[in-house]
């Protein structure tokens, strides 16, 4: 009797079973928190195009004003973000002078929910030069 009960625990053929589970388990828990993760990268290079088109926009108009809220509006609704927007200057940009502009945004990162999240900032800045002159 006490030899049948030793080759009985020494039998492991169901321990594969639980490495399996385990594995499936961590599988899935790296696949959750790259479906969190993804969206922010995507998120960051979403704003740095933005900087870049903004300031762009600045150097051909050679201003910071109604050319470059109009196409702040196109961008919002293109991207569906809403950074705060600082520039370096306003109004009219003589030829050669630089602009600079600034885009945060608040955008939270975590796994399931609101557990295990919290808040990040992420900026994005463009450097560009007028391409007017202004008499």
């Amino acid at each position: 009797m006490l030899t049948r009960l030793k080759t009985k625990l020494k039998c492991r053929r169901g321990e594969s079973y639980v490495d399996v589970i385990v594995l499936v388990l961590c599988a899935v828990l790296v696949l959750a928190l790259a479906v969190k993760v993804l969206p922010v990268f995507i998120a960051k290079q979403q704003l740095d195009t933005f900087a870049t088109e903004l300031v762009r926009e600045a150097e051909i108009s050679g201003r910071v004003g109604s050319e470059t809220t109009r196409r702040t509006d196109v961008l919002r609704e293109r991207t569906g973000l809403d950074p705060d927007i600082t520039w370096s200057e306003s109004g009219r940009i003589q030829l050669n002078s630089e602009v600079t502009v600034t885009l945060t945004l608040q955008t939270n990162i975590g796994l399931f929910g609101d557990f295990g999240s919290f808040p990040i900032t992420l900026r994005a800045q463009a450097t560009g030069k007028s391409e007017v002159y202004w008499k």
